[in-house]
């Protein structure tokens, strides 16, 4: 039988129907109280340790939207000691809950630990992941069955990484001989392009003899591409050498461009590369000598074929221009762009600038005419430049009572809603998804309407991220009192509005936001940082976990964002670049090029998520001191030059009107998008820095 047949979407729509009728009546059903959320905390802490305990606690809980969770979160502590009856009793009785397929998917993996392949067999579904799939795969091995590759390995084997659960698989496929040469080394050069040297370690030693050696110089190319610039010198000109040593020179140039430089002078003569490896070399050598601004780094990147050159090469001619402030050779940088790259805000911004520089000013005030009416940190500045309003555009999100509710009769959102309430976000995301699923427009905007007024505000941020959606900006750019944000900042002694922009900007309102360096919470602060800032300010610190809680990661993130700010003369767009990269990496920034405009500056930033952080952050500040005060201080004031000291906002500032045009352009989703645009999103994915 096949092992990878997907779950039909019309059954798994009909199993959600079923679960939005699982409570009888609940569609009238009132709010749940307080008193039963204190229980179910109390129960829910109580069965996370095991065991039955937790029912006393949940007495007269049955009828909690909640209730099914208690007995999920058991099972799962217990999952060593259950027996499958347990589990498929629970299945019977949630079939279609969240709960229900995690449980599934939890003992699946521990049958598998097991090694209990008659019992793994009986419940396993298709689509529960790779490690599953192949756990399936092995079971069937267990019996006696043949692998077929086309059926059961081909769909894996296009993956440039597998789980750990997928080796005896492939061990098996490869004693079967079902991995050939040309299968090995297709997974090879996928794993190559995914950049995943330990997949091709792992199968190099399945390659015929002669050819080990040239698959574990592919992978040594990746991880250790100094190294191998260095060994490439002794090795053969063959095909698949020629690949090593240029993916080597490619990885290397990202680090140490000259360093590549100067292997490339040496690699050249020796490999008989083909045109394509020879571009791609080139191509690296040009892009990454611009992004450490190196003296000729402008006319390598005119200097490449045409053939060759891609919207990043020709971004990085107008940075490098721009840096050397050759505004001739902007304005040639922006005209060798295709015309859709050219309308991006950004080379509009500096068309205009470069058009005035150059003695243009009829053509660059057309520009800017355009430009200033866009809700972006572009279209600020341009706005300030024509003396201008701020053009935005509100919508307001006007309530539907019928479907307001039909949506508050669909239990799975009334889970969300009520996991939200309990302090339980990652769950509440998932059943949100699975609620929504398919849902048309209108329905969405009315479920972010009831989240939004219970106090969720991510999934605004989530939800609205596109064409016309951007304009709903109450929904979008929150302003939580209740959180204390405003009474922190100004304690701290920093704008709010900056702070609240970088509280969207980094977490877009996930309390529970953690990043893959584990930086945590609604302003993204690392553990140790906090600790330190904690001390510092004289704040009880309790550990890394209360970056969870959104009054102490905002008491601590605003004394952090005072800090950033008190080291670089209070500039708010300084203090963001050095919160998203590290203040070390703004200060070698600064020694290089410290006499440009601020505008300059962060366009030469060689971190495309700092550049683009500082740029969110710095718009977001404006569109939240409009929320705030009806009008926003002037963009162009909170971006002081270099060495100037920043002074903060107060009742002499110049502020700026805010007006929608009469022809509203399209809201750009610059203005807008702070996090991905998926209502499934990890809080990992909220920011990726981790460096504060």
């Amino acid at each position: 039988m096949s092992l990878h047949a997907a779950p039909r979407r019309v059954a798994r729509r009909l199993l959600i129907m079923v679960a939005g009728l699982w409570l009888v009546g609940a569609a009238s059903a009132a709010e749940p109280t307080e008193a039963q959320r204190t229980a179910f905390k109390q129960a829910y802490a109580a069965a996370q340790q095991g065991g039955d305990g937790w029912r006393t606690a949940a007495s007269g809980l049955q009828d909690y939207p909640l209730y099914p969770y208690l007995e999920a979160a058991s099972l799962t502590h217990d999952i060593r000691q259950i027996q499958r009856p347990q589990v498929e009793d629970y299945l019977k009785r949630y079939p279609a809950l969240l709960t229900a397929s995690d449980l599934r998917r939890d003992f699946l993996t521990e049958l598998a630990r097991r090694q209990d392949w008659d019992n793994f067999l009986a419940m396993y579904q298709p689509g529960l992941g790779d490690a599953l799939t192949c756990n399936a795969l092995q079971a069937q091995l267990s019996k006696g069955a043949q692998l077929d590759f086309d059926r059961d390995i081909a769909a894996l084997w296009s993956k440039p990484k597998l789980p750990s659960a997928c080796d005896p698989v492939l061990s098996a496929a490869h004693d079967q001989g079902l991995l050939t040469e040309a299968r090995l080394w297709d997974r090879i050069d996928r794993a190559a392009d995914a950049v995943q040297p330990g997949t091709i370690n792992a199968i190099a030693g399945w390659l015929p003899a002669d050819q080990t050696e040239s698959a574990r110089r592919i992978a040594s190319a990746l991880s250790d591409p100094g190294a191998a610039v260095v060994a490439a010198n002794q090795w053969p000109d063959s095909p698949r050498n020629r690949q090593a040593a240029t993916l080597a020179l490619e990885r290397l140039a990202r680090r140490q461009s000259v360093t590549a430089d100067v292997a490339w002078q040496k690699l050249q003569g020796r490999f008989a590369f083909t045109p394509d490896q020879r571009n791609r070399v080139m191509y690296a050598l040009a892009l990454f000598h611009a992004t450490d601004y190196d003296a000729d780094a402008l006319s390598r990147l005119i200097a490449l074929p045409a053939s060759v050159q891609t919207d990043t090469s020709r971004e990085w001619r107008v940075r490098a221009a721009l840096a050397q402030q050759d505004w001739n050779a902007v304005l040639a940088a922006i005209d060798a762009m295709p015309a859709t790259q050219q309308q991006d805000g950004e080379w509009r911004w500096f068309r205009a600038r470069a058009l005035a520089a150059t003695n243009r000013a009829a053509e660059s005030q057309r520009v800017l005419t355009g430009l200033a009416t866009e809700p972006t940190f572009f279209g600020f500045l341009a706005a300030d430049r024509m003396n201008a309003p701020y053009g935005i555009c509100q919508t307001d999100l006007k309530g539907n009572a019928q479907r307001e509710r039909a949506l508050l009769a669909n239990q799975g959102l009334l889970r969300a809603f009520e996991l939200y309430a309990v302090g339980l976000p990652k769950q509440a995301r998932r059943e949100w998804t699975q609620a929504l699923d398919g849902a048309d427009a209108d329905t969405l905007k009315q479920a972010v309407d009831l989240a939004y007024r219970r106090g969720w505000y991510d999934r605004a941020v989530f939800t609205f991220n596109t064409g016309d959606a951007l304009r709903y900006y109450e929904q979008r750019f929150p302003l939580a009192s209740q959180d204390g944000l405003v009474p922190q900042a100004e304690q701290a002694g920093i704008d709010p509005s900056w702070a609240y922009a970088i509280l969207r900007a980094e977490s877009a309102w996930m309390a529970d936001a953690r990043s893959g360096a584990d930086a945590r919470g609604l302003m993204q602060l690392l553990p140790s940082t906090a600790e330190l800032v904690a001390k510092r300010n004289g704040v009880t610190w309790t550990g890394g976990d209360s970056l969870y809680d959104p009054i102490t990661n905002i008491i601590l993130g605003t004394r952090y964002l005072a800090q950033m700010a008190g080291r670089f003369n209070g500039a708010p767009w300084l203090a963001s670049a050095a919160y998203n990269a590290g203040p070390g990496k703004v200060d070698q920034w600064l020694e290089a090029r410290s006499s440009l405009p601020p505008d300059l500056f962060i366009a030469t930033i060689p971190f495309k998520e700092t550049r683009e952080y500082v740029a969110r952050v710095m718009s977001f500040a404006v569109i939240y001191d409009w929320r705030q005060h009806g009008n926003a201080v002037t963009l162009s004031q909170r971006l002081t030059p270099i060495g100037q000291t920043y002074t903060l906002p107060d009742s002499r500032s110049e502020r700026k009107l805010v007006t929608c045009p009469v022809v509203a352009p399209p809201a750009p989703a610059q203005a807008g998008s702070a996090a991905p645009a998926s209502s499934m999103a990890p809080p990992a994915a909220a920011s990726s820095s981790g460096t504060h």
